[in-house]
């Protein structure tokens, strides 16, 4: 919603037609009913694979992929065995000068030291740029401790 808010065209692709309404119906509480979204539910590796084969380029990509998953011919998304090769796939649809690459993943399997590690892999040494990574995570009240959720990692150029 932020880069649509923005001005930017997103695309946004989810696998899952009930998030994908979800999506719109957030879009529509940010007053974004009008922005120009493009909202597809697909596969998400499939829909990149596609869009090289087009040549359709991205200054930027936002990743919120899920932890697990099954596709509809039993296909099985694990995120430790599979981002990679989704980041490096998806590196493919960048622009010659991209902005930025966001992940977010809600697993505490990954952590932002391994986030960084991929994104400096997949981005850095193609385009240059810096990569930042952080941990998500909840505060619990009670006790001033953060309890953890996730990581965050994002390639930004310079």
């Amino acid at each position: 919603m932020s880069a649509a808010a923005a001005g930017a065209h997103v695309t946004h692709v989810d696998a899952s037609k009930g998030m994908v309404g979800w999506a719109k119906e957030n879009a529509a509480s940010s007053g974004l009913s009008n922005a120009p979204i493009r909202w597809l539910v697909d596969d998400c590796v499939k829909f990149v694979e596609r869009e090289i084969r087009r040549g359709n380029t991205y200054d930027a990509v936002i990743m919120d992929p899920p932890s697990y998953g099954r596709g509809p011919k039993g296909e099985i998304w694990k995120i430790e065995d599979s981002i990679y090769p989704f980041l490096e796939l998806t590196t493919k649809v960048l622009t010659e000068n991209p902005l930025f690459f966001l992940i977010n993943s809600y697993t505490t399997g990954l952590q932002p030291a391994v986030l960084t590690y991929m994104l400096e892999t997949a981005l850095t040494s193609k385009f240059g740029g810096r990569v930042e990574s952080s941990e998500i995570g909840l505060p619990v009240s009670s006790n001033g401790l953060v309890l953890p959720c996730g990581a965050s990692g994002r390639w930004i150029a310079n």
